[in-house]
């Protein structure tokens, strides 16, 4: 029978979807009677773990990227010894046929070392694939230089040789270092037996790097939205982007589009473009990161929600969260984001990287009877089957009993 449940994620803080899933879940699952225990790398710890009946068990180190000595970081990264220590002394005493270890994030801070100490002392181990680390060197299958979806097998020679990484050469080499340690000393993926997907997109791009006798289970990722009245998106006159202003968001492919489309555009967030996207197109409007309420604000008051990611992505909430206020979106057809958008219906999609495919798509929901019509579709389709975290934590228990009786 479950009683203990060890969530692994590289911060004990929301810097993402991924950690926003692992907190809120965690918090859940403490509240529904289960011993929790916050398993992360990175402080500061969040004032609703601090709060709260679960237990946080933190290394106190930096993430990779921000750490200033960047020899313990490299180090680090490969393999974290003093999170595998702490993991060691966190099992001790627990029963693992009552306990299951669910990891979301290791590549930022904690490496697979603690799941490698998981599995070798006995316990269920399950892995949320919120992103591509499984397979992918650089957890994207892309290629930030040229800003192409990168279909290369991983380790492969064209693999090694290629320079996909959003910083440098070396960067990669490292990265693969990173992988190959993961795969034979961490175990993962080819340790584990069971996995969660997030996406029915995500699914099929990881399926063939799993082992062969994976189980996947598939959860959509819980959505915290209220249930108000749908935004009035036929009034409404300006399309919203959310997200990191990063190269393989779209930020600059959807400014393109904009500009061509004659279209009021609003950039929610911050990044390495965002100077670029100001003078590429000077009466866009970037608001920087805005706490979660003003977000969802930004997005009742617009159009629709744009989505141009130029890579895979994997089921991203900000989709979720536009279709539970009513508001539909445009996402590229190569991310995951078109498993959560019927063309034409709740929104629409365009060709992944075709600025003028995106501007296209832009103008017809210029049209207000388009926008509202495709809103309310997207309302009551989100509502007649929410993903709320009620819905989540009864998926996810259910996953956790499965994985206790089958043994792992």
């Amino acid at each position: 029978m479950l009683r203990n449940v060890i969530i692994v994620n590289d911060t004990s803080y929301v810097n993402g979807g991924a950690s926003q899933v692992a907190l809120t879940s965690a918090l859940a699952l403490a509240r529904h009677g289960f011993d929790v225990t916050m398993f992360s790398a990175s402080k500061p710890v969040a004032p609703e773990l601090r709060f709260s009946p679960l237990r946080v068990v933190s290394t106190g180190q930096h993430e990779i990227l921000t750490d200033p000595n960047r020899l313990r970081a490299a180090l680090q990264g490969i393999w974290n010894f003093k999170a595998a220590r702490l993991m060691l002394g966190l099992l001790r005493g627990l029963d693992p046929s009552q306990t299951v270890v669910h990891v979301h994030s290791w590549s930022k801070a904690l490496s697979s070392a603690p799941v490698r100490v998981a599995l070798t002392q006995g316990y269920r181990v399950i892995c949320t694939m919120h992103d591509y680390f499984l397979a992918c060197p650089n957890g994207g299958f892309f290629s930030y230089p040229s800003s192409l979806v990168c279909h290369r097998t991983p380790l492969s020679f064209s693999c090694l040789v290629e320079n996909c990484d959003v910083r440098s050469y070396p960067q990669k080499i490292w990265r693969v270092g990173r992988h190959i340690a993961q795969r034979y000393a961490g175990l993962l993926p080819d340790g584990l037996r069971n996995f969660i997907a997030v996406s029915d997109f995500g699914k099929r791009v990881l399926q063939p790097f799993l082992p062969l006798r994976a189980h996947i289970h598939r959860i959509d990722n819980p959505v915290d939205v209220l249930k108000a009245p749908p935004a009035d998106t036929g009034n409404n006159d300006a399309f919203v982007f959310v997200g990191t202003l990063a190269e393989h968001k779209g930020p600059l492919l959807l400014a393109a589009a904009a500009l061509r489309a004659g279209a009021r555009i609003v950039f929610v967030g911050s990044g390495p473009l965002e100077e670029r996207i100001s003078r590429f197109y000077p009466s866009a409007l970037i608001t920087g990161w805005l706490p979660r309420n003003e977000t969802i604000k930004a997005i009742r008051q617009a159009r629709a929600l744009v989505l141009p990611s130029l890579s895979y992505e994997n089921q991203p909430l900000v989709v979720a969260e536009a279709a539970a206020v009513g508001v539909p979106a445009i996402v590229s057809d190569r991310s995951a984001a078109r498993d959560m958008v019927e063309d034409g219906v709740t929104g629409l999609w365009f060709k992944g990287g075709d600025r003028d495919d995106l501007a296209e798509k832009m103008r017809r929901l210029q049209d207000p009877r388009s926008a509202a019509a495709m809103g309310s579709a997207a309302y009551h389709r989100y509502w007649s089957r929410p993903s709320s975290m009620e819905n989540h934590l009864k998926e996810l228990i259910g996953v956790y009993a499965h994985v206790l009786g089958a043994g792992g």
